[in-house]
C-alpha cells in the first residue's frame, strides 16, 4: 500500500455534517491531499423520505469528484455509507463504523429524528468525553434532525462483500453506541488493521487527539504499518 494518496473523501455520520472531520481535513490537506468532507443532503421528498441509498449515491459523487488513488474516510452512519461505496476508493478508513451485520437491538426511529431541535450542551458533553468546551460548544451549535428511515436501515444490516482495498478500523473503547466487541468482529470478518483507541464515539473527530490520530493514519496509508502507537490519541 505503500505510495501517496492524491484525493480523500471524508462522510460524516448521522446528525452531523462536514464540519466533524475539521481537524482531519487540515491535516491531509497539508499533506497536499485534495480533500472532499460535504453534509449529506436530504432527498427532494424530504428529511423523512430520505434513505441510505440516497446517501450511498451522493458519497458515489462526491468520490468521483476526487483524483486517485484516493482514500474513503466514513465514521458512524458515514462508516457503513463508506463501505457500501468501498469499490469505488483505494483504501478505506472506517472511524466505529455502523456495522454492515446492523444493529439490531436498536429501537425504531420516528420519521424525523429530531437530534438538532433537542441538542443540548450538556448532551454534547457527555457524548464527547475527549473533548474540551470549545470544540463541545461547536458540535453543540452544529447538530442537525436526521432520517429515521436512513438510520433504521442501517440499524437492520446491509449485505455487502469484503472488499479488495485495505481497510483500517478505528475502534473507540468506550463507544456507547457501537459497541468495540461488534468493531472488532468486523475487522476481523473484513481482515481489516483494527486500532483500539481511547475515548468515546465522536472523540476521534472532535475530541483532542484527533489531529494526532489524522496524522497516525496519514502514516498507515502511506506505510501501510499496523504498529503504530496510538494509545494516547483522544
Amino acid at each position: 500500500m505503500a505510495g501517496e494518496f492524491r484525493g480523500a473523501v471524508f462522510v460524516h455520520g448521522a446528525g452531523g455534517g462536514g464540519w466533524e472531520w475539521a481537524a482531519w481535513a487540515r491535516v491531509f490537506s497539508a499533506a497536499g491531499i485534495a480533500v472532499a468532507a460535504p453534509d449529506l443532503r436530504p432527498a427532494a421528498a424530504g428529511l423523512a423520505e430520505t434513505t441510505l441509498a440516497d446517501y450511498s449515491m451522493q458519497v458515489s459523487h462526491w468520490l468521483d469528484a476526487v483524483p486517485r488513488p484516493r482514500v474513503l474516510v466514513g465514521a458512524s452512519l458515514g462508516g457503513l455509507l463508506a463501505a457500501m461505496s468501498a469499490d469505488r476508493a483505494d483504501a478505506l478508513v472506517l472511524v466505529n463504523p455502523m456495522p454492515p451485520g446492523g444493529l439490531p437491538a436498536a429501537p425504531a426511529s420516528p420519521p424525523v429524528v429530531p437530534w438538532g431541535r433537542r441538542a443540548s450542551l450538556e448532551g454534547t458533553r457527555r457524548a464527547l468525553p475527549g473533548a474540551d468546551d470549545a470544540a463541545a460548544l461547536f458540535a453543540f451549535r452544529r447538530w442537525r434532525d436526521e432520517s429515521g428511515a436512513a438510520l433504521d436501515q442501517a440499524r437492520a444490516g446491509v449485505a455487502l462483500a469484503r472488499p479488495a482495498v485495505p481497510v483500517l478500523l478505528l475502534i473507540s473503547e468506550a463507544d456507547r453506541d457501537v459497541p468495540s466487541q461488534v468493531s472488532l468482529d468486523f475487522a476481523k470478518a473484513w481482515d481489516a488493521t483494527a486500532w483500539r483507541i481511547p475515548g468515546g464515539h465522536v472523540d476521534p473527530l472532535l475530541g483532542r487527539g484527533a489531529p494526532t490520530l489524522a496524522h497516525h493514519t496519514l502514516t498507515w496509508l502511506k506505510m501501510g504499518s499496523e504498529n503504530i502507537n496510538v494509545s494516547n490519541t483522544a
